[in-house]
């Protein structure tokens, strides 16, 4: 098992020498930012990127990510393009060492909450979905800042953008996925790089929008559309967690061999598709940490780790989810956890 630690490169509000110094940090997560979506990143950016995680003593082997533009979810002409553009991607990561490629294939909204800075009982704060709050706004309108939503497009660009999805079920989504994965894996077959895709976030269906990415019985039909060890999965507990109905412990079990990255954090429910995001350990919120991790090691898993979205602490402000102390306590937390698993599996 390898622990990472997502960074959002210089421009990050968390300087990478304060990453390097959580004990149990063997690399960094991140991508190219500054260049468009479906456009090919320069070898001067990846290798900047190396450089900056190598003089720091750590790896930089996994990207998260490189977006899926919205015209090859809907396999819009000229997707092919895009397509190669892809594929030259994967090509000149592996050149520069990157072994785990994390990208999603949720039509337009990357992941959803209907509050950024919620508190909890000990006065920090984190992210939270209540499904009513969400339902009841209007995309078009929202005065929410969420991930994808008000940054990439502009009102008009928007409303074009789900009016073509309206042509789009979750069938015709799957077929798109299937011919997207039937172009890429075996680029990565040839370059020794693993596809992981990341879970729907929440893992349902929202503003009539398809998610396919949901549940077991769609993440073994993913499995099975490109029967591959390179296409596999990022393991994300509080995405698939989400949903009350899902086993993650059985989840993790029929995904044996195929997840490549897990992105591990603890939520807590407080009804059907409302939930609170809370610090990692299991007595803090509903999922098993200790199971989750258990079932890692049991089948298999010794792949890349990152602490996932982590609650603001300590008075630490910055990018939501993503500040830079209860995330280095989640590092340690699932550090201790996998140790202590394996110990007592010899």
């Amino acid at each position: 098992m390898k622990m990472t630690f997502r960074w959002y490169g210089e421009k990050d509000s968390i300087a990478i020498e304060n990453i390097a110094q959580i004990p149990v940090i063997d690399g960094v997560v991140s991508a190219v930012y500054d260049v468009p979506v479906g456009e090919v990143w320069p070898d001067e950016s990846i290798q900047k990127l190396k450089t900056m995680a190598e003089s720091h003593g750590l790896k930089f082997e996994v990207v998260e990510s490189v977006p899926v533009h919205e015209d090859i979810k809907l396999r819009a002409q000229g997707c092919d393009r895009l397509i190669d553009n892809y594929c030259e991607n994967i090509r000149r990561l592996a050149k520069y060492g990157v072994k785990v490629i994390c990208y999603n294939f949720m039509p337009v909204f990357d992941w959803l909450r209907s509050e950024m800075a919620k508190p909890l009982a000990d006065g920090s704060n984190s992210l939270a979905y209540d499904d009513q709050t969400v339902l009841s706004m209007n995309p078009l309108n929202s005065e929410l800042s969420l991930p994808g939503w008000d940054e990439s497009y502009t009102k008009e660009g928007l409303r074009e953008l789900l009016t073509r999805y309206q042509q789009v079920d979750e069938e015709g989504l799957w077929q798109n996925l299937k011919y997207f994965l039937s172009k890429v894996i075996p680029v990565c077959e040839e370059t020794d790089v693993k596809m992981a895709i990341h879970p729907d976030d929440p893992p349902w269906g929202i503003f009539g929008l398809p998610r396919i990415i949901t549940d077991e019985k769609n993440l073994k039909r993913f499995l099975d559309l490109v029967p591959s060890v390179y296409n596999g999965v990022t393991f994300c507990t509080g995405s698939w967690g989400a949903d009350i109905n899902n086993d993650l412990i059985r989840m993790i079990h029929a995904a044996k061999g195929r997840i490549h990255f897990a992105h591990l954090r603890n939520i807590k429910h407080a009804g059907v598709r409302n939930f609170q995001e809370s610090a990692h350990p299991t007595a803090c919120g509903s999922l098993d940490m200790f199971g989750i991790v258990k079932a890692l090691v049991d089948t298999g898993f010794d792949g890349y780790v990152r602490p996932d979205h982590g609650r603001m602490i300590w008075g630490e402000t910055g990018k939501y989810g993503y500040g830079l102390y209860d995330r280095a306590l989640g590092a340690m937390y699932l550090y201790g956890l996998f140790e202590a698993v394996k110990k007592l599996n010899r």
